[in-house]
Formats: C-alpha cells, structure tokens, sequence
C-alpha cells in the first residue's frame, strides 16, 4: 500500500487538475444547454445535468483505480483489450440501436454504450506494444503495413455503423507513427490529397489537371536544369490525375447524402440555413451573439429556446461562446492546448517506447476531437459529429476519454522503471 501511495505522488496532478476543470466546465455548460425550469436543479438525477454529474463522478472513480493498478498490466494485456473491443464493434452492428442514422449504441437498460469510444483507447495500447516489441524500424514496410492494420480494423468496422467521424479519429494517430520514424512524405501525400480533394470539389476536374499538368511542366524545366530525375514527378504526376477522377466516384458513392451536403455547405456550393445549413448557421450565431464577456449562465436566448440541434453534445461549445463570451472560450481553448503540451512533455520524457508512442497516441486523439468539434462549431470544417473531450454530454465519451488520460498517467508515474 505503501507503494501505491509513492506512485500517486509521482502522478502529473497538473494533468487531473486540467481534467477536472474541463469536466466541470462541461457539467455547467450542460445543464445551460438543456436547462428544465420544471428540474432547475444541477444535481436532478432525472435531467442529462444531474446524469453527467454522475458520469463525472464515475469517471474520477474510474482513474483512481486506474492509477492504483499495476503499470504492466495495460502493455501485457493490449491485445486482449483491442480483441474485446473489435468484438463489441461487431455486436454493435447486430444488435445496437440507431441513433440519428448510426447504428453505434448498444442499449444496457436506460444506458447506451457506445463501442468506438472504447476502441480509441485499446488501439492506441496495441499500436504501442507493437512498435515496442518489435526489431523492425518505422521505414520498413512490414512495421507500416502491421501499423495500418492495426488502425484499419477497427475503423473499417465503425464505417459500417457508419460513423464516419469515429472512424476519422483513427487517421489522427498516423502522427504518433511520424515521432516514431514514419517518412514525413506519408504526411506530405495525406495533406495533397485533401487538397486535391478540396480543389475537385470547388472547380472542374480538367481545368484542375490542366493547371496540375502546367505546373509539372514548370517543374521539368527546372529539372533538367539541376540534372535531378523526372521520374517520381511523372510518378506523382499520374497518381494526382488517378485521385483526382476517384474523388467525383467516392463523393456521390461513398458518402451519405447529408455528409455531402455538409460539405457542400462548408465549401460555399450551396446556401441553406434553413436546411442543410441550418445547424451551422445558429452555432455561428450563438457563438457569435456572446460578443467578449458572454450573455452570462443560463442567459443564452440561442440556447435557452434550443435553436442549435445537439447543444449538449456536439455543440457544446456554442453554448461557451454564447455564456461565457470571447473570454470565456479562450480559457477552454486555452485548458485543452495546455493539456496537450503537457500530454506532448509527458511522452517526450519517457525512457520506455510503449509509454511514448502512447502518450503521442493520447495527445493525437484529444487534439482532433478538439480541433474537428470546434471547427465545425465554427464552420471551419464539415460537420461530422465527434463530442468535444470532456464538456460533451455522455458517459462512453467521458469514460473512454478518462480511461486514455488515466492510463498514461499511470504509465507516467512509474516512468524511472520499465513497461
């Protein structure tokens, strides 16, 4: 026992008290969001408020008992965690419960559990045994291809609920991949395909390739002038053309129809605020509405007479812009850089791998829901519906976000050992 208490003392407590913040800026927000005047109070078990308060308390429940087990136990039985989730993600899809066109809720009595959010956590601990355990480096073939499938499982899998935003999530962790070794080109291609993406989208496909084509022109000049080969821009050059005709195919056969109209909305093509645009354009203005200070609690018009669809959740955000003002959301946008700088210098001062590429893991997931959630708020980025880290409203969330915190703070603790 004694121990115990010695590894609670080397707990990074700048970490829980981030955490706790968070939570209860979250709790307060919420019960601005769905505020009942019939249940005012912010502890009535009947209302999402008084639940979130329970989920709050379950959670720090939760991280206690993770900072009190054995730092081992997490990396050993990786794989075991990972097999449980891809099994709960299978059940989903035969037995969960559609909740606005995802079938990502398994109904446990008034609860609904939601598997992707566990999935984030195991992933990231499998992905981290196996780049510590193996003698391969990051630029050999086999450690990506074992890396990938490793993230593609579970995603594959979540895109069949389909929940694309989940299953995005993943793709974040390519990041923790790059500290360990991976090629900063595989970084370079994700970011021209989603501007070519992007650019297909906006403007013709072959006046797109005819500036595309003009450009490499521009490059093989310069080329021959530097006697360098041609060869990997003609490579580069054809695999551009080959997206390029690919993304018109995957937009009208891949993507829902309300996903592609999100986009639509996002890049300007269409202008409906009273349809597709509609929760876009009432986020704009509860937030926009707070001007520096906020409206004050419970004084948001746009969140009182439930304007913006899933304020609790989703768009929780807009209720602090509304509240709390210009102010208001610089302090949570503040709280979550500083907590991921802090996440960043846990991993960086790690002697073990495992630990690293699992802080790195941690600190790549947080940091999308973070950017994505409050990007779409703002109409920065589509609307693809991932809960903003410990503000949004439920309990799979809250929890698999405290488990991935938890973990490696306990795994941070015992860092003078060995995992």
């Amino acid at each position: 026992m004694n121990n115990q208490r010695g590894l609670l003392h080397n707990v990074d407590w700048v970490v829980i008290l981030i955490y706790l913040a968070l939570c209860t800026i979250g709790w307060f927000n919420i019960h601005a969001a769905v505020y009942d005047p019939a249940n005012p109070s912010i502890l009535d078990l009947d209302t999402n408020y008084g639940k979130q308060f329970l989920f709050i308390v379950s959670g720090c429940i939760l991280g206690l008992v993770i900072l009190l087990m054995d730092a081992k136990f997490f990396s050993s039985l990786s794989p075991i965690f990972y097999g449980i989730t891809l099994v709960l993600l299978v059940v989903v899809l035969i037995v969960g419960r559609n909740v606005g066109g995802n079938q990502a809720w398994i109904p446990l009595g008034s609860f609904r559990l939601q598997p992707s959010e566990f999935a984030k956590f195991s992933t990231c601990l499998l992905l981290a045994n196996y780049i510590n355990s193996s003698n391969l480096k990051m630029s050999d073939f086999k450690m990506i291809g074992a890396c990938l499938l490793i993230l593609l499982i579970p995603m594959g899998l979540i895109m069949l609920q389909p929940d694309t935003g989940s299953a995005l999530t993943f793709c974040s962790l390519v990041f923790a991949l790059y500290r360990e070794g991976l090629t900063g080109y595989i970084l370079f291609i994700g970011g021209v395909m989603i501007t070519l993406f992007v650019l297909t989208l906006l403007f013709n496909k072959f006046i797109l390739i005819g500036i595309l084509i003009g450009l490499v022109g521009l490059g093989f000049i310069l080329i021959r002038k530097l006697r360098r080969s041609f060869i990997p821009i003609l490579i580069g050059t054809v695999g551009c053309i080959l997206f390029i005709f690919s993304v018109n195919f995957a937009y009208s056969n891949i993507l829902e129809p309300h996903q592609r109209n999100r986009i639509d909305v996002i890049l300007g093509k269409i202008n409906d605020p009273r349809g597709q645009g509609y929760n876009l354009a009432q986020s704009k203005i509860a937030i926009g509405s707070g001007g520096m200070l906020g409206k004050g609690y419970l004084q948001g018009t746009q969140t009182r007479y439930d304007f913006v669809p899933e304020q609790s959740t989703d768009f929780i955000f807009c209720t602090v812009g509304e509240e709390w003002g210009f102010v208001g959301s610089m302090v949570v946008i503040g709280l979550y850089l500083f907590l991921l700088l802090r996440i960043v210098n846990i991993a960086e001062r790690q002697r073990s791998v495992f630990t690293r590429v699992y802080g790195y893991g941690v600190a790549s997931i947080i940091f999308f829901h973070f950017f994505i959630n409050i990007g779409m708020t703002i109409g920065l980025v589509p609307v693809i519906g991932i809960p903003l880290p410990f503000l949004s409203y439920g309990g799979s969330s809250l929890w698999s976000f405290t488990i991935l915190l938890f973990i490696l703070l306990k795994l941070d603790s015992g860092r003078m050992g060995t995992v």
